[in-house]
């Protein structure tokens, strides 16, 4: 008989063993010549060597699958342990972005998410404009796990303007990143959405993920990371300048703003649309405008934008 200890290196073994072992158990199941044995961060597999073999290439597969897809599942178990795995891609899930936490599918929904995926694939840099709710950095965001889980990059980088719509946060207690989080709030949760709370904790820790405020970035070079401007209606020309000239080997950028919900105290001191429009017709550079039609929030913040457009309008009549 052999005995051999298996690292688990790429996989937190909370997700590998599932909830009260239940997905441990399913993979002990389909070898049961041998003897599995969860001990933290490893398995301690005994039996004929062969066996052992096959088990380590096929359990491979289902940490690769992890690392692809974000998500693991008896059902998941069943088709890699039994003979091979479906990708979701044959499947028809062609606009799926990123598989997060619980099961969670991420796809481009609308028509303008995905014309941000397409051109995410022949573009260093993108702009997306639109609307509250139409998925602008939600679907920036998973483009971002996606290509963190395939290797294309070794960081993210998140920021924001820290900049207040219409409350002042300079009383909060806390030091500075306490000062600082509310601002980034938005960013956290969507990659709690995507990303296992160990396994996110563990990257903000190495610097493989990083979310801070604008100011932060300057006299940074970002190689080799995929970077991401939110709320950039809330910066100047020279901010995003700054912004944009921090780009190094092997980096994606993208801009998401709101011009609708621009919160500087002079509104014509946004440098978005100026940027935009200095930029445009650059080869590298994709721009998308998302509408109304791109709201995937409850239904009624679509008849709320809308709303408020009709009136800004009259009034600017």
């Amino acid at each position: 008989m052999t005995e051999k200890i298996i690292l688990l290196e790429s996989i937190e073994p909370a997700e590998l063993y599932g909830s009260g072992n239940t997905l441990l158990g399913r993979i002990c199941e389909k070898f049961p010549k041998l003897k599995i044995i969860g001990r933290g961060s490893s398995l301690k597999v005994m039996g004929e060597s062969e066996e052992i073999a096959r088990f380590e290439k096929k359990l491979h597969q289902l940490i690769d699958y992890y690392g692809r897809y974000g998500h693991l599942s008896k059902e998941v178990i069943d088709q890699i342990f039994d003979g091979g795995l479906l990708q979701p891609e044959a499947s028809g899930d062609r606009d799926v972005i990123v598989y997060g936490n619980n099961g969670l599918i991420v796809r481009a929904r609308t028509v303008n998410q995905q014309r941000l995926v397409k051109l995410y694939e022949t573009n260093d840099l993108l702009f997306a404009v639109g609307p509250a709710g139409s998925g602008k950095t939600y679907t920036a965001i998973a483009l971002a796990v996606r290509a963190l889980r395939n290797k294309e990059v070794k960081r993210i980088i998140l920021t924001r303007p820290a900049v207040e719509a219409g409350e002042k946060l300079g009383f909060l207690p806390g030091d500075l990143k306490d000062k600082l989080d509310p601002y980034l709030q938005p960013l956290y949760d969507a990659l709690n959405d995507m990303i296992p709370a160990v396994k996110l904790s563990r990257y903000m820790e190495e610097g493989t993920v990083q979310i801070a405020p604008l100011a932060y970035m300057r006299g940074r070079t970002l190689d080799n990371a995929f970077v991401i401007l939110d709320e950039a209606q809330n910066t100047t020309v020279s901010q995003i300048k700054m912004f944009l000239t921090r780009m190094g080997r092997n980096a994606k950028f993208i801009v998401t703003g709101d011009v609708t919900q621009i919160d500087l105290p002079r509104k014509s001191d946004s440098g978005l649309v100026p940027v935009m429009e200095l930029l445009q017709g650059i080869e590298g550079i994709g721009m998308v405008t998302f509408d109304n039609r791109d709201i995937i929030r409850h239904p009624l913040v679509g008849h709320i934008v809308r709303a408020f457009d009709k009136a800004a309008k009259i009034e600017n009549q």
